[in-house]
This record gives C-alpha cells, structure tokens and sequence, in this order.
C-alpha cells in the first residue's frame, strides 16, 4: 500500500472525527501525519516500525494505526467512523468549500443528512437562519452543489487514460485485433470525459453476448447503434456498433456538432452514400479537405483553415525543452532541488525554474525574505555544479487581494522571472477578480501570470474573468500566460490559446509539480495545448536554454 492511499486514510479519518464532532486535538494529529505522510520520500512501507516513531510528527497513535494499515489493509477506528455517518453526509465532503466543521453543522444542528436535502434547504432560504450560515454562504453552497452534480460521472482526461489501455485491451481480447477502434471525447483529447467510446465492427446482436460473458456490468442503455455500460469505478463505456463502415462512423463520432454540420454542409442526408472510404483520410479527401486531427475538430474555423493551408504544426512533448513551474521541499515540494535538476538531465531537458510559494502562502511553508536569498545562495551553488544545466530563480508569487505581489521590489529584482498567481479569496466576482489579474499583469516584475482562474476541473469553478482583456493586457504588458499542465487544472483552458496566439501573446506550458513525478504532468498540458491548436513557437517552455535565457533579458527591460 503506497503513502498516498494511506495519507488519504488519515486525512478522511481527520474529515470524519470532525464531522462527528470529536476532540479537535485528535483529529488533527491525524491531519498532520497526512500531510507529513504524503512529504516522505520513501515509502511507509519500506520504513522499520523502530523508525516509524523517529519521523518528526509520528506519536504512538500514528504509529500505530500506520502498522495497522500496513499488516491488515484496513483502519478500523476508520471503518467505525464511516459506519456511524450517514452516507448523504460523507457525500457532503465532495462539495468544495464545505468543511468538516459546517458538515458537522448541518448533519447535527440542522438535521440534514443528504445532499438534495442541503440544497432544497438552500432554495427555501432556510440555511442562512442559522449561526454561520448568511446570504452569502447559503447562495456559494448552492452554487457548489449545482457545479458538483452536473459534473457527477464526469472523469479527468488523466483519469480515464490510467484505465485506457487495459479497456482498450479486454475489448480486443474478446472481439479481435481488428474489430475495436477508439472514439469519442478521449480520441478528442477533451480534459473532462464523462463516456469512454469505443466502435465495435459487429452489431448490437453480436456485441451484447460476448461482453456480458465475464463480470457483466451493468447496461444503462440500449440504442440501435450502441450500447451504454456503467463499470464499477462508475464510468460510463459505449461501444458503438457498425453495419456500415468502421471509419465512417469513427469520423461521425470524433467531432463535435458545430464540425460536422460545416464539413457536410450542402450534403443533407446523403452522407457518404456509396464513398469509397479506407480510413478517414479518405473522408477529409473526397471533400477536397486537408486531414484534421481529431483534437482540433471542435469549430467551424477549423475547416476554413485547412482549407486555406493554415493548420497549425501542432506542439509534441519533445518540443518541451525547459520546466518551468516546479516547487521543491523548501516550500511545500517532496523533492530537493538537486534531486530534481538529476531528473530532469536523465529526462533530458535543459533547465528548472524553481518557483517555490511566497510567504503568504504560509500553509505551504511559503518562503521569508531571508530564505529566498538562502535559496538563492543554493541555486548558485548548484549551477556550478552542474554547468550544462541551468536553474533558474523564481518564485510563485501569491496576487493579494489588492492586486500586489507580496515581496518589496528590491526582492522581485533579484528573481530571474516571477510567476504571479491567485491562492486565497477565491470566490471572487468578475470585478474583483479583474482588478486583481490586471493589475498583477500591470506589475514589471510579473513574468508569467499563473493559473489565470484558479479552477479545479470537477471541483471548483474558476473565478469568473473576462478572457480578452486578461490577454489583451498581457500582450500589453510582455506578461506570458501559464497553461497549468496538472490535469485537475489545465487553466488556461484550450478554447482561448488561438486568441492569444493571434494577440502574439506567448503562452508557457507548465507542470507545477510538487514531486518528480509531477514533472510528467507536461505531457496533459501537451494534450490540452493541442487542443487549443499551440504551436510550440508560441510555447514559453519550448524555448532552448539560450533562447529562454535571451527572453529573460528581454523582460528584464520593463522593469
């Protein structure tokens, strides 16, 4: 069992005392070791239980409950505490911005046990009565509650390609080789996904036996051209079935509607009637249409572009040359600094910029004053130590609530870039969240302006912005946008990367990786970048070390 499982063990134990309304002390010992727990750079595991109580934070109770989980798989203080709390209560942990401490309120002092309880409680105005619960909040629930239950069944892109190939796997076993194809929103590379499909070369008569053969799942539906299957990690699975041509309905079902209905325009309900087709090239071909990926086939505009010769020369993952974006433990990273330049040399890039969080971020062990200059003392020392890599200084500078960066301009001065970014107040309108984007764009020490929405995907909207004057300003400002390439963000979203590139507004391609692992996050921001049609001149991090370096001068006049 890795650390990770067992620090959400600890984490939901914490969640769930609190709900429950226990000692307070306890609960966040069990909060503490979580955090501390997910920080290890080994694994629990391969740790003696004679030094399990070494590890700063690790009383007799953590310890304890450590080897527990270790010999038997389970917790059973945690078992209990799930028995006792009402499903619909621990359903409540999924609504972002509501914590244990206001759960605990709602199940106990209000008598609400569900979420369609909580919310029709919020559409009858009855929760703001309550001590802790204004206007405000009771309206920022319902919201959240809204947000969460269309998004219910939805999966992220890194989600479903975890399971990828071993669905992708079991469908060939059982109908050949040649007979499955994939389509739909993953061939699509959409960054949520809320079905998996796959075409079938045989019909529904065909399909339905020889997939209920082994651990039948459960068929949600049945249409004459496919069949709907919940699994039982709740994703949705179609397979298509195909009495026709195999690319033919592959192509239908790889597109969005707006797409379709301009490439067919003219053709009204004579689709491919007797066309020769042997794959899609085919398609695009007998329409006098240069290919488009499957990616780019969302807007009309895109077949206007192919057509006059403009598709764009797509981003690849090797196009990346530099990883910009990386925290280490100085802040609230598990890596050293080292062990991540030794990294990315085996990975073969050519340079870091480490942007640990700045000190108001206090929760993430933001970094003083006088441990940047620290830090910096160290990062040189680095670079002399590996002279054909380079480490950049940066910082990921927390936008305050007045637009500010939260370091004096003698301190910015000595960063080589400054990543400017939202973390606290984020439930913002489009007032208050403009003011403090353009103004943090206004600032000549902002390099990058990172996550420009703080959305979480399936988790938390972003805060709302007006996308054309935020890049509109940047390009004003020489100020590059970030496109967080961790998969719960993937902000900037891809329907705004063509507008900034026609703005000349450069865009970066970032991991934010808290680990070494988080460094092949890259390759999701690659997917989503694609998307949106990036190029990699376009791409901050596609520069090569000189020409990265020569950027920095650059900016370094607008100061």
């Amino acid at each position: 069992m890795n650390n990770t499982v067992i620090a959400d063990q600890f984490s939901l134990l914490s969640k769930l005392m609190d709900i429950n309304g226990e000692n307070s002390f306890r609960s966040k010992t069990y909060s503490i070791a979580a955090f501390n727990i997910e920080r290890l750079d080994k694994q629990l595991e391969d740790i003696g239980n004679d030094q399990l109580s070494k590890i700063p934070g690790f009383g007799y109770s953590v310890v304890s409950k450590i080897e527990e989980i270790l010999t038997t798989g389970k917790l059973k203080i945690l078992d209990e505490y799930v028995q006792k709390t009402p499903s619909g209560v621990l359903e409540m942990l999924q609504i972002k911005g509501l914590g244990p401490k206001k759960i605990h309120a709602i199940w106990k002092e209000i008598g609400i046990q569900s979420i369609g309880e909580l919310e029709y409680a919020c559409i009858e105005n009855r929760l703001s009565s309550f001590k802790g619960f204004g206007q405000k909040t009771q309206q920022k629930i319902l919201e959240t509650i809204r947000f969460y239950k269309q998004n219910l069944g939805h999966f992220l892109y890194a989600q479903i390609n975890e399971i990828f190939d071993s669905v992708f796997e079991y469908l060939k076993k059982i109908f050949g080789k040649e007979k499955v194809m994939i389509t739909g929103d993953y061939r699509r590379q959409m960054p949520t996904i809320k079905e998996l499909e796959f075409i079938i070369d045989e019909g529904c008569e065909a399909i339905k036996p020889k997939f209920q053969t082994a651990y039948p799942p459960e068929l949600l539906e049945e249409r004459e051209d496919s069949l709907l299957y919940k699994l039982s990690n709740g994703l949705r699975l179609r397979l298509y079935n195909n009495r026709t041509n195999i690319y033919k309905k592959q192509f239908l079902t790889s597109a969005s509607d707006a797409f379709l209905e301009e490439f067919f325009l003219n053709e009204n309900n004579n689709l491919f009637e007797n066309e020769i087709c042997n794959g899609e090239i085919d398609i695009f071909k007998n329409r006098g249409v240069p290919y488009i990926a499957p990616c780019l086939r969302e807007s009309k505009s895109i077949i206007e572009k192919a057509k006059a010769g403009k598709l764009p020369e797509l981003i690849r993952l090797n196009d990346i040359k530099g990883c910009i974006h990386n925290h280490s433990n100085w802040s609230d990273g598990i890596n050293t600094i080292e062990e991540l330049v030794n990294a990315l040399i085996e990975k073969k890039f050519e340079y870091l910029v480490i942007s640990d969080h700045s000190k108001t971020a206090a929760y993430a062990n933001g970094l003083s004053e006088e441990r940047i200059l620290k830090q910096h003392v160290y990062i040189d020392e680095l670079n002399k130590k590996y002279p054909s890599f380079k480490v950049f200084k940066s910082i990921e500078s927390d936008i305050l609530s007045d637009g500010s960066l939260d370091y004096a301009e003698d301190l910015l001065k000595t960063f080589d870039l400054v990543i400017a970014s939202v973390h606290s107040n984020l439930y913002m309108d489009e007032e208050k969240a403009m003011m403090r984007l353009m103004k943090a764009i206004e600032n000549p020490y902002t390099t990058i302006l990172g996550h420009p929405t703080g959305r979480l995907l399936l988790s938390r909207k972003g805060y709302p912005i007006n996308h054309k004057k935020i890049i509109d300003a940047c390009a004003a400002n020489q100020v590059v946008i970030e496109i967080n390439a961790n998969p719960h963000r993937l902000d900037m979203d891809w329907e705004w990367i063509d507008y900034a590139m026609n703005k000349n507004v450069m865009l970066s391609i970032d991991p934010d990786a808290h680990s070494i692992e988080g460094i092949d996050d890259i390759r999701f921001g690659v997917l989503a970048s694609q998307k949106g049609g990036l190029t990699p001149e376009f791409n901050l991090s596609s520069f090569s070390l000189k020409e990265f370096e020569t950027f920095l001068t650059q900016q370094k006049t607008k100061r």
